[in-house]
């Protein structure tokens, strides 16, 4: 019997998809994007938690006792909590490195199975507006944890999805907590993955 692809996504509440149901996460609409495909995926695995930061996503690993797995693909999307917690770049930097070494071992080496996502802009959400948020201030730093990521990313010879742009264009639409987006927002994260896959 022919074995299943295999998909690894690391995150925080984006991954998880906080508010919205597990088919609608991004992860999983990845996979089912990629069954019309022909591309024959299990479920997700998801290591991700609402509020986790760089170092939260490593135990969270390390808990998950999947050491020496490998999967086809493996997407990570961390950092919006060092940001909104006022945590350190350079702490972020070193953590961020480490897990995106991780993910590299999780793909087997394969580095084009590896993607790494931007971090959204939470300034932009109603929620901010609600705790007087000071949207620019959000904007800034947001952008400097994306841009070490991103050369971090490249450094490593691993694809940047820049997601951010497109959500702060995009009319936004949140679930209840009116702070994460909706299935809407998580189905072009996901075709944007596929598409990566595909290229």
């Amino acid at each position: 019997m022919e074995q299943k692809l295999t998909y690894l996504a690391l995150g925080d509440s984006y991954t998880i998809g906080e508010g919205v149901e597990e088919h609608e996460r991004f992860p999983n609409q990845a996979v089912a994007m990629l069954r019309e495909k022909g591309y024959d995926f299990e479920d997700p695995k998801i290591i991700a938690t609402t509020g986790w930061t760089t170092d939260e996503l490593q135990k969270g690993i390390s808990e998950a006792n999947i050491e020496g797995q490998t999967f086809d693909l493996v997407t990570l999307l961390i950092g919006v909590n060092n940001q909104y917690r006022g945590m350190d770049l350079d702490n972020y930097r070193e953590e961020f490195t480490q897990l995106l070494e991780q993910a590299i071992g999780f793909a087997g080496g394969k580095k084009e199975n590896v993607l790494v996502l931007s971090i959204p802009d939470w300034g932009i959400t109603p929620f901010a507006t609600e705790k007087e948020t000071d949207k620019a201030k959000v904007a800034q730093e947001i952008d400097r944890f994306n841009r070490a990521a991103q050369t971090i990313a490249e450094r490593h010879g691993i694809t940047f999805l820049d997601i951010t742009t497109h959500y702060r264009d995009y009319p936004l639409a949140v679930v209840s907590d009116k702070l994460h987006p909706d299935a809407e927002i998580y189905k072009y994260w996901a075709e944007r993955v596929v598409e990566e896959l595909e290229d």
